[in-house]
């Protein structure tokens, strides 16, 4: 069970909601992979103008929790008034702040990201920071109140998946609360190592709906969950050296 601030969530997978071809593959996408959390740019969405298409008109809402962004922030004040308008909205108190530092790299802001964080936090919000895979940033993110913190594996969109498993690994292990990778995941092999790793979850985006296959890669992206939690609670075997036989010779008459 997948728990953020006073949410429970049975899958591990949060799915982003742009970039799909059209609503009806995006629609197929999101029934397949069995988020139960999708999460959308606020500043991208009409959400005041009933003439445009909104995706969220094909969905039933009943099953899902909206997780909206802050994404095209580029200082905290900008994030701020962004959560505020989706939470007026009636959209959630749930909010993931994302500050864009340099609009190359799209690297995150982590000095405008922790302030946005505090602000929200004392307002009251659910609030999930992305972050760099910086173990000393995320410790004070969690600090400040963040009831997640969501460091990514690579540069937003880059399908290059995790680059940095020790950092991660320093994070997940240092946590007092979910952590949830975020960013750069390519395929369901990573994101079966970040489970493995220790993850909490993993919120994608451009690899299920830049996918040749949305549904088919959604689906994927799903089982990779499932197993990279299933392999990090089994516990894997150490790494050896050397050749180690895994049928006994003891006792065998030469």
């Amino acid at each position: 069970m997948l728990r953020i601030g006073t949410y429970e969530f049975s899958s591990r997978l949060l799915l982003g909601t742009g970039k799909f071809p059209d609503f009806h593959v995006q629609r197929r996408a999101v029934e397949v992979s069995e988020t139960e959390i999708l999460t959308f740019a606020v500043r991208r969405m009409n959400i005041y103008d009933p003439a445009q298409p909104n995706f969220l008109e094909q969905l039933d809402l009943q099953k899902y929790k909206l997780l909206p962004n802050t994404a095209g922030a580029s200082t905290a004040e900008e994030a701020v008034r962004i959560a505020r308008l989706a939470r007026a909205s009636g959209l959630c108190d749930m909010i993931k702040v994302e500050v864009i530092a340099d609009m190359k790299t799209l690297l995150p802001d982590p000095i405008a990201t922790l302030e946005a964080t505090k602000i929200l936090v004392e307002d009251g919000f659910t609030v999930l920071p992305y972050t760099n895979d910086d173990p000393v940033l995320a410790r004070h993110l969690q600090e400040a109140g963040a009831h997640a913190v969501m460091p990514g594996a690579s540069p937003i969109g880059s399908g290059q998946g995790i680059l940095n498993p020790l950092n991660l690994g320093i994070i997940i292990e240092e946590a007092t609360v979910p952590i949830i990778i975020d960013a750069g995941i390519g395929t369901a092999s990573d994101v079966a190592i970040a489970m493995e790793l220790g993850a909490d979850g993993v919120l994608l985006n451009t690899a299920v709906s830049g996918a040749k296959d949305p549904v088919k890669m959604a689906e994927a992206m799903m089982l990779g969950i499932k197993a990279g939690r299933l392999a990090y609670e089994a516990g894997r075997i150490p790494k050896k050296r050397y050749a180690q036989a895994s049928s006994p010779v003891e006792g065998i008459s030469k």
